[in-house]
């Protein structure tokens, strides 16, 4: 069988090193050559191929970004390229995905090479693959957003915040407050700023000046003029505007 193999890196040199060992095999065709993230998605979205060789350390969109937005039924066997990262080769050994080193031995490249075609011949790599890359991405998303920090700069004092620890977030002209549990801090940012800055944190806007965590909401009623109103873990009462409530409802998963 012939295995249709797409070359990944953003360095022309690594390009070469890696049609030089792939040179070799007899059953790899090497379909084409991508330099960043955006160019391998288009490729990808075109053109079927069984193996992609994918650095990870790539500019505006790196290796782990290009996969999520290739759509699952698209997605080929993996070989992660990159240079040392302990945390993500202990990630790629944990989902059980191949992995190369930077500069790519041969003897890694062969070992690789075997488990890919092990896998492909017995028909069973694309759905298993999709999923320990699922797994990994989560795992590696969770472990960005418990890691983030926000810096904050009070009183000549700059305090560096995890999103969590932000209950909800109020504009007050050029700054916004943030609350968080008793104390209110002050940030010189604009609340649509924070709002697109802590959306993947699950922070939602609710009226024109709010924007609130929703891990830290308690409970919500029904309110006049088609509003609402939410309950914090606090007993913070705040209100969801009727304007904001159907966004509001499309990213909150509600029982």
């Amino acid at each position: 069988m012939r295995i249709r193999t797409l070359i990944v890196d953003d360095e022309p040199l690594a390009r070469e090193r890696l049609r030089f060992l792939l040179a070799d095999e007899s059953d790899i065709d090497v379909a084409g050559e991508c330099a960043d993230g955006r160019s391998t998605v288009a490729f990808l979205e075109k053109n079927a191929v069984d193996l992609l060789l994918l650095d990870i350390q790539m500019p505006e969109m790196d290796g782990f970004e290009v996969l999520k937005a290739i759509a699952p039924d698209r997605l080929p066997a993996v070989v992660f390229v990159t240079a040392y990262d302990r945390y993500a080769l202990d990630a790629f050994e944990v989902h059980a995905l191949d992995y190369l080193l930077k500069p790519v031995a041969a003897e890694r490249m062969k070992a690789a090479l075997d488990h890919v075609r092990a896998g492909l011949q017995a028909q069973i790599l694309n759905a298993d693959i999709q999923r320990r890359v699922a797994n990994m991405l989560a795992e590696m998303e969770s472990r960005r957003r418990r890691n983030e920090r926000i810096p904050v700069k009070s009183g000549g004092e700059i305090a560096f915040l995890a999103a969590e620890e932000i209950d909800w977030i109020e504009s007050a002209g050029n700054y916004v407050t943030l609350h968080i549990s008793d104390k209110t801090k002050f940030l010189r940012e604009t609340l649509s700023a924070m709002e697109k800055k802590l959306a993947s944190h699950g922070f939602v806007r609710i009226s024109r000046s709010t924007v609130v965590n929703t891990a830290k909401i308690k409970a919500m009623r029904s309110s006049q003029y088609g509003d609402y109103k939410i309950q914090l873990v606090d007993s913070t009462e705040l209100t969801l505007s009727r304007g904001y409530r159907e966004s509001f409802f499309e990213l909150v998963d509600l029982p």
